[in-house]
């Protein structure tokens, strides 16, 4: 299933967020209070909204709460990531990041309902927004501006199973390269052996079939 997740604030850090998100499949709102910003923003994503967040009336008509998640991306202004963030939280918006400028903002943003806090200068947009998508994604890098190659956890509804049953190239357009077992990296995996517990794989896939790998 699609992820649905709002983006607050569609500033540089917010606008690489909502595109790469956008790109992988989600169906993305944007929300900003910059006339120009929305118009640029809207022919990438599935709904782009000109709205001050701290008008609580005009979000709630925007159906917030069936968000699976929500980006507070808003540069420029504490009161209003603070406000972003309390209104998804109110909104019961299951999991929200916030964007912060500083280690007092992030105490804040903690405090008043943010499950993740980061600082764009030490994590980008682009890198929050894949892990956001792919959960079970411990590791990855471009191959390519189309491939990546992705380190995978294998799901317990893997475990047991044959790399031949699981059919992954077919099911979820991915190519398996390698195994990691303690530590240990085995490349060309036997496609008949089961694949054991607590072992990651080795991947290489398209940038837009990543939302399919939760």
């Amino acid at each position: 299933m699609k992820k649905s997740i709002v983006v607050f604030g569609i500033g540089k850090f917010g606008q690489s967020v909502a595109m790469e998100l956008a790109n992988a499949g989600c169906d993305i709102l944007a929300i900003d209070n910059d006339k120009e910003r929305i118009h640029n923003i809207a022919p990438h994503v599935t709904c782009a909204v000109k709205a001050n967040v701290c008008d609580t009336e005009a979000l709630k008509s925007l159906g917030i709460s069936n968000m699976d998640a929500a980006i507070v991306a808003i540069t420029g202004s504490l009161d209003a990531s603070i406000m972003a963030t309390i209104f998804a939280k109110e909104a019961g918006v299951p999991y929200i990041i916030a964007k912060s400028s500083d280690e007092t903002h992030s105490r804040i943003l903690a405090k008043v309902g943010a499950d993740s806090v980061t600082i764009p200068e030490h994590e980008s947009g682009i890198r929050i927004a894949r892990r956001l998508i792919t959960g079970n994604v411990l590791d990855f890098f471009e191959l390519s501006q189309r491939i990546l190659m992705v380190e995978l956890a294998i799901k317990p509804e893997w475990t047991g199973k044959s790399l031949r049953e699981l059919d992954l190239r077919k099911k979820h357009k991915i190519n398996v390269i390698a195994l990691r077992q303690d530590n240990e990296v085995i490349a060309n995996p036997d496609p008949d052996k089961p694949l054991p517990e607590d072992s990651t794989i080795l991947v290489t896939v398209e940038k837009n079939t990543l939302n399919k790998l939760l």
